[in-house]
């Protein structure tokens, strides 16, 4: 072996020794720092949502009449009951209480907005439903109020396995 080969060699194994190191230090973040920002973005999307819609009534009304005509519900009940979500599951999300059931419910609102009124923006609500999905796998993390009911109420996690 030359010289310029073991050079080459150690350089490579350095850098190789570096990746796995910062591999294991990102691994090593845990879940309920990640869920902080997950909860954050999603719940901001909605709560703009909401408060664009209440900002302007009349005009929620009326879109809600002529471009997103939800099948089935009427479109003032429409209009009122998206505000409703849009206004309370943001909370939900930020304080990490019932977060579950909030993603599940705007897993629910995303998939009939994908479905009914803008199909076209699936690139949006897919990455809205990425982070709901988590967060309705995983819960909020240690840093909410779910965690600290739980553990008032006693009611351990399982155990998570490592993959």
């Amino acid at each position: 072996m030359n010289t310029s080969t073991s050079t080459t060699a150690s350089a490579t194994g350095g850098v190789r020794r570096a990746i796995v190191r910062m591999i294991g230090w990102l691994q090593s973040v845990p879940y309920s720092l990640l869920a902080l920002p997950l909860r954050c973005a999603v719940a901001t999307v909605f709560w703009n949502s909401g408060t664009t819609k209440l900002a302007n009534w009349d005009a929620t009304l009326q879109l809600f009449e002529d471009e997103y005509k939800v099948p089935l519900l009427p479109p003032d009940f429409a209009a009122h009951l998206a505000a409703s979500i849009e206004m309370t599951t943001p909370v939900l999300l930020v304080l990490g209480l019932l977060t579950r059931p909030a993603a599940l419910v705007l897993l629910g609102m995303t998939t009939i907005i994908e479905v009914f009124v803008y199909p076209q923006a699936w690139p949006t609500h897919i990455q809205w439903d990425a982070m709901l999905l988590v967060l309705l796998c995983r819960g909020a993390g240690n840093y909410s109020v779910d965690h600290l009911l739980a553990r008032r109420l006693g009611i351990a996690p399982r155990p998570q396995r490592r993959t």
